[in-house]
């Protein structure tokens, strides 16, 4: 969907004003954007306009959200058929929001009853636009995949006798674009 910068604030940031790197920046910025958007488990601004909806089976008090943060419910629905046909619910008389855990709730002290495919959530989530300090992180990002080229590169020239083989010891995102990309992952638990 989008992303979550464009080249223009890319190139501002890192103080290019050339197009000499512009398809390089135009491959890097989808791919990067992704996999923010992977690590963190939210697509940040691609539900704040646009509705998603989320099938769920039941079983529970609360229905929790893939998206956040929840900006409004547009409908929860029941389905006795696998998903052919809905009702729609009630707000506050079969449910209710609980902001805080980014879910819905029953208002049945039982719950929401187990349903294969019996309840389906549509809803708007997520940021009318990307917050500064995670442009900042997609920004380093970019400027370190840009820099390394992807590539991983060894201190130690190859002899002419042998080759040389460095391994990646680690899979983590460099300290300070993790620190910010963690305030932003999705925890379920």
């Amino acid at each position: 969907m989008a992303d979550l910068i464009t080249k223009a604030e890319y190139k501002a940031y890192a103080g290019i004003s050339s197009t000499n790197h512009d398809a390089e920046i135009d491959a890097l910025i989808p791919k990067i954007s992704q996999l923010v958007k992977n690590y963190c488990g939210t697509g940040f601004t691609d539900y704040y306009s646009d509705a998603k909806s989320e099938e769920f089976n039941g079983g529970f008090q609360s229905l929790i959200l893939k998206e956040s943060p929840l900006v409004q419910i547009l409908s929860v629905e029941y389905s006795s058929d696998f998903g052919q046909n809905w009702t729609e619910l009630t707000e506050y008389v079969d449910w209710y929001v609980d902001q805080a855990m980014n879910s819905v709730v029953s208002t049945a002290p039982s719950g929401f009853p187990k349903t294969p495919r019996g309840f389906k959530v549509t809803y708007f989530a997520g940021y009318e636009s990307v917050p500064v300090d995670l442009k900042l992180a997609v920004m380093d990002l970019v400027k370190y995949y840009s820099r390394n080229d992807g590539a991983v590169h060894s201190n130690r020239a190859p002899t002419g006798t042998g080759i040389q083989i460095e391994y990646i010891t680690h899979t983590q995102f460099p300290a300070h674009i993790k620190r910010v990309l963690d305030l932003y992952k999705v925890d379920y638990t």
